[in-house]
Protein backbone atom coordinates (compact mmCIF):
# COMPACT_ATOMS: atom_id res chain seq x y z
CA UNK A 1 0.00 0.00 0.00
CA UNK A 2 0.93 3.53 -0.56
CA UNK A 3 2.38 5.66 2.48
CA UNK A 4 0.31 8.33 3.70
CA UNK A 5 2.26 9.49 6.72
CA UNK A 6 5.63 8.70 8.01
CA UNK A 7 7.03 10.10 11.10
CA UNK A 8 10.73 8.99 12.33
CA UNK A 9 11.80 9.43 15.40
CA UNK A 10 10.06 12.58 15.88
CA UNK A 11 10.73 14.66 19.30
CA UNK A 12 9.46 17.70 20.74
CA UNK A 13 10.18 20.00 23.21
CA UNK A 14 8.02 22.98 24.11
CA UNK A 15 7.87 25.35 26.83
CA UNK A 16 6.37 25.02 30.07
CA UNK A 17 2.92 27.19 30.79
CA UNK A 18 4.92 28.58 33.69
CA UNK A 19 7.34 29.42 31.49
CA UNK A 20 4.57 31.27 28.86
CA UNK A 21 3.76 33.06 31.53
CA UNK A 22 7.16 34.82 32.55
CA UNK A 23 6.66 37.90 30.47
CA UNK A 24 9.15 40.02 29.13
CA UNK A 25 9.44 43.03 31.70
CA UNK A 26 9.80 40.05 34.07
CA UNK A 27 12.79 38.81 32.37
CA UNK A 28 14.44 42.21 31.59
CA UNK A 29 14.26 42.96 35.45
CA UNK A 30 15.55 39.24 36.27
CA UNK A 31 18.60 40.20 33.27
CA UNK A 32 19.18 43.22 35.21
CA UNK A 33 19.08 41.69 38.94
CA UNK A 34 21.54 38.69 37.88
CA UNK A 35 18.48 35.89 38.52
CA UNK A 36 17.35 35.52 35.00
CA UNK A 37 17.05 31.98 34.97
CA UNK A 38 16.80 29.33 31.53
CA UNK A 39 13.02 28.94 30.11
CA UNK A 40 11.95 25.71 31.16
CA UNK A 41 11.11 23.01 28.68
CA UNK A 42 9.66 19.73 28.91
CA UNK A 43 9.66 16.90 25.71
CA UNK A 44 6.36 16.44 25.18
CA UNK A 45 6.66 13.69 22.13
CA UNK A 46 9.90 11.22 22.40
CA UNK A 47 11.13 9.14 19.77
CA UNK A 48 7.31 9.04 17.63
CA UNK A 49 7.62 6.16 14.69
CA UNK A 50 4.65 6.35 12.25
CA UNK A 51 3.61 4.59 9.16
CA UNK A 52 -0.23 5.46 8.43
CA UNK A 53 -1.05 3.93 4.82
CA UNK A 54 -3.45 5.56 2.24
CA UNK A 55 -7.21 5.52 3.19
CA UNK A 56 -6.44 3.80 6.68
CA UNK A 57 -8.71 5.30 9.70
CA UNK A 58 -6.53 5.52 12.38
CA UNK A 59 -7.85 6.08 16.18
CA UNK A 60 -5.57 8.17 18.76
CA UNK A 61 -5.71 7.45 22.77
CA UNK A 62 -4.43 8.33 25.60
CA UNK A 63 -5.29 10.11 29.27
CA UNK A 64 -4.97 14.18 29.06
CA UNK A 65 -1.71 15.45 28.62
CA UNK A 66 -0.21 12.62 26.65
CA UNK A 67 0.60 14.63 23.98
CA UNK A 68 -2.51 13.25 21.71
CA UNK A 69 -3.20 17.04 19.98
CA UNK A 70 0.57 17.54 20.28
CA UNK A 71 0.88 15.09 18.02
CA UNK A 72 -1.88 15.83 15.47
CA UNK A 73 -0.17 19.38 15.07
CA UNK A 74 2.92 18.28 14.30
CA UNK A 75 1.79 16.00 11.21
CA UNK A 76 -0.65 18.86 10.07
CA UNK A 77 2.38 21.23 10.10
CA UNK A 78 1.21 23.50 12.86
CA UNK A 79 4.46 22.69 15.10
CA UNK A 80 7.71 21.61 13.67
CA UNK A 81 9.30 18.91 15.58
CA UNK A 82 12.68 19.66 17.56
CA UNK A 83 14.14 16.35 15.99
CA UNK A 84 13.18 13.55 13.74
CA UNK A 85 11.48 13.60 10.03
CA UNK A 86 7.71 13.87 9.28
CA UNK A 87 6.72 13.02 5.81
CA UNK A 88 3.29 13.69 4.22
CA UNK A 89 1.54 12.58 1.14
CA UNK A 90 -1.43 14.67 -0.22
CA UNK A 91 -3.26 17.67 1.44
CA UNK A 92 -4.48 17.90 4.91
CA UNK A 93 -7.46 19.54 6.09
CA UNK A 94 -6.69 19.86 10.25
CA UNK A 95 -10.00 20.01 12.38
CA UNK A 96 -7.55 21.11 15.17
CA UNK A 97 -8.12 24.76 16.39
CA UNK A 98 -11.27 25.76 13.41
CA UNK A 99 -10.81 28.87 12.60
CA UNK A 100 -7.36 29.75 13.75
CA UNK A 101 -5.81 30.44 10.76
CA UNK A 102 -8.54 33.35 9.66
CA UNK A 103 -7.89 37.07 9.45
CA UNK A 104 -9.99 38.90 12.09
CA UNK A 105 -9.97 41.98 10.00
CA UNK A 106 -10.86 41.10 6.33
CA UNK A 107 -14.26 39.18 5.10
CA UNK A 108 -15.59 36.24 5.64
CA UNK A 109 -14.75 35.61 1.69
CA UNK A 110 -11.89 36.53 1.94
CA UNK A 111 -11.06 34.50 4.59
CA UNK A 112 -12.33 31.25 2.64
CA UNK A 113 -10.05 32.01 -0.23
CA UNK A 114 -7.10 32.65 2.07
CA UNK A 115 -8.01 29.68 4.34
CA UNK A 116 -7.79 27.26 1.39
CA UNK A 117 -4.74 28.39 -0.27
CA UNK A 118 -2.91 27.47 2.83
CA UNK A 119 -4.22 24.47 2.81
CA UNK A 120 -2.84 23.91 -0.55
CA UNK A 121 -5.56 25.06 -3.05
CA UNK A 122 -5.65 27.35 -5.90
CA UNK A 123 -7.25 30.82 -5.24
CA UNK A 124 -9.78 30.15 -8.36
CA UNK A 125 -10.83 26.87 -7.16
CA UNK A 126 -11.23 28.10 -3.60
CA UNK A 127 -13.38 31.04 -5.20
CA UNK A 128 -15.54 28.51 -7.07
CA UNK A 129 -16.05 26.75 -3.48
CA UNK A 130 -17.24 29.61 -1.94
CA UNK A 131 -20.89 29.41 -2.29
CA UNK A 132 -21.45 25.63 -1.04
CA UNK A 133 -19.11 26.52 1.65
CA UNK A 134 -20.80 29.70 2.87
CA UNK A 135 -24.33 27.60 2.20
CA UNK A 136 -22.82 24.49 4.81
CA UNK A 137 -21.60 26.89 7.54
CA UNK A 138 -25.49 28.60 7.44
CA UNK A 139 -23.27 32.25 6.74
CA UNK A 140 -24.34 33.31 3.14
CA UNK A 141 -25.48 36.68 4.84
CA UNK A 142 -21.90 37.19 6.32
CA UNK A 143 -20.26 36.75 3.31
CA UNK A 144 -19.21 40.33 3.15
CA UNK A 145 -18.51 41.08 7.27
CA UNK A 146 -15.05 40.89 8.75
CA UNK A 147 -14.69 37.52 10.65
CA UNK A 148 -14.26 39.78 13.69
CA UNK A 149 -17.66 39.97 13.43
CA UNK A 150 -18.89 36.24 13.96
CA UNK A 151 -19.20 35.01 16.98
CA UNK A 152 -17.16 31.71 17.83
CA UNK A 153 -19.48 29.47 16.88
CA UNK A 154 -20.07 31.03 13.43
CA UNK A 155 -15.85 31.16 13.41
CA UNK A 156 -15.92 27.15 14.11
CA UNK A 157 -18.79 26.33 11.58
CA UNK A 158 -16.84 28.55 8.84
CA UNK A 159 -13.17 26.53 9.87
CA UNK A 160 -15.12 23.02 9.73
CA UNK A 161 -17.11 23.81 6.13
CA UNK A 162 -14.17 24.97 4.52
CA UNK A 163 -11.80 22.14 5.97
CA UNK A 164 -14.19 19.62 4.58
CA UNK A 165 -15.63 21.38 1.19
CA UNK A 166 -11.84 21.20 -0.24
CA UNK A 167 -11.97 17.38 -0.05
CA UNK A 168 -8.88 16.55 1.15
CA UNK A 169 -6.83 13.44 1.13
CA UNK A 170 -6.07 13.56 5.05
CA UNK A 171 -8.50 14.95 7.18
CA UNK A 172 -7.12 15.38 11.44
CA UNK A 173 -9.86 15.60 13.92
CA UNK A 174 -9.12 16.59 17.51
CA UNK A 175 -12.05 15.29 19.53
CA UNK A 176 -15.68 14.25 17.97
CA UNK A 177 -16.74 17.74 16.74
CA UNK A 178 -19.69 19.92 19.00
CA UNK A 179 -20.15 22.73 16.63
CA UNK A 180 -23.42 24.68 16.51
CA UNK A 181 -26.48 23.34 17.54
CA UNK A 182 -27.91 19.78 17.13
CA UNK A 183 -29.09 20.49 13.90
CA UNK A 184 -25.79 21.83 12.51
CA UNK A 185 -23.81 18.55 14.48
CA UNK A 186 -25.90 16.32 12.42
CA UNK A 187 -24.88 17.77 9.38
CA UNK A 188 -20.85 17.55 10.55
CA UNK A 189 -21.46 14.04 11.56
CA UNK A 190 -23.11 13.19 8.05
CA UNK A 191 -20.07 14.85 6.38
CA UNK A 192 -17.71 12.90 8.31
CA UNK A 193 -19.42 9.64 7.41
CA UNK A 194 -18.89 9.97 4.26
CA UNK A 195 -14.76 10.60 4.77
CA UNK A 196 -15.16 7.38 6.26
CA UNK A 197 -16.38 5.85 3.58
CA UNK A 198 -14.12 7.37 1.05
CA UNK A 199 -10.45 6.31 0.48
CA UNK A 200 -9.68 9.15 2.71
CA UNK A 201 -7.10 8.83 5.08
CA UNK A 202 -8.14 10.19 8.91
CA UNK A 203 -6.62 10.44 12.29
CA UNK A 204 -9.10 11.22 14.93
CA UNK A 205 -8.27 11.89 18.57
CA UNK A 206 -11.02 11.07 20.66
CA UNK A 207 -12.19 9.85 24.62
CA UNK A 208 -14.82 7.69 23.13
CA UNK A 209 -13.41 4.08 23.03
CA UNK A 210 -16.87 2.76 21.68
CA UNK A 211 -15.88 5.40 18.62
CA UNK A 212 -12.44 4.37 18.41
CA UNK A 213 -13.37 0.50 18.21
CA UNK A 214 -16.27 0.42 16.25
CA UNK A 215 -14.89 2.71 13.28
CA UNK A 216 -11.33 2.95 13.19
CA UNK A 217 -8.63 0.07 11.52
CA UNK A 218 -5.73 0.85 14.17
CA UNK A 219 -5.19 2.74 17.36
CA UNK A 220 -2.11 4.33 18.67
CA UNK A 221 -1.82 4.44 22.18
CA UNK A 222 0.29 7.54 23.68
CA UNK A 223 1.10 7.58 26.99
CA UNK A 224 3.77 10.26 28.42
CA UNK A 225 4.37 11.42 24.68
CA UNK A 226 5.72 8.28 23.59
CA UNK A 227 3.92 5.54 21.57
CA UNK A 228 2.96 2.61 24.40
CA UNK A 229 1.00 0.71 22.25
CA UNK A 230 -0.14 0.61 18.36
CA UNK A 231 -2.11 -1.89 16.16
CA UNK A 232 -5.48 -3.82 15.75
CA UNK A 233 -8.13 -1.23 17.71
CA UNK A 234 -9.51 -3.76 19.39
CA UNK A 235 -6.33 -5.05 21.68
CA UNK A 236 -4.96 -1.64 21.77
CA UNK A 237 -8.03 -0.24 23.53
CA UNK A 238 -8.49 -3.43 25.56
CA UNK A 239 -4.67 -2.98 26.87
CA UNK A 240 -5.87 0.62 27.65
CA UNK A 241 -8.62 0.40 29.84
CA UNK A 242 -6.93 -2.70 31.67
CA UNK A 243 -4.56 0.06 32.62
CA UNK A 244 -6.91 3.24 32.86
CA UNK A 245 -8.93 0.95 35.78
CA UNK A 246 -6.49 -0.36 37.72
CA UNK A 247 -6.83 1.16 40.93
CA UNK A 248 -3.58 2.90 41.89
CA UNK A 249 -1.26 -0.01 44.52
Amino acid sequence: MEEAIRLDQVNLWRRTQEEFSYDLKKTVLSVFEGRYRQPAKKLVLKDIDLVVEKGEKIGIIGGNGAGKSTLLKVISGILQPTSGTVRVRGKIAPLIELGAGFDSEISVLDNIVLYGVLLGFSRVEMKERVDSILDFAELEDYRFIPVKGLSSGMVARLGFAIATDVQPDILILDEVLSVGDESFKHKCQTRINQFWESHVTVLVVSHSMDFIRESCDQAVWLNKGSIQSIGDTVEVVKEYLEVVHTPYQ
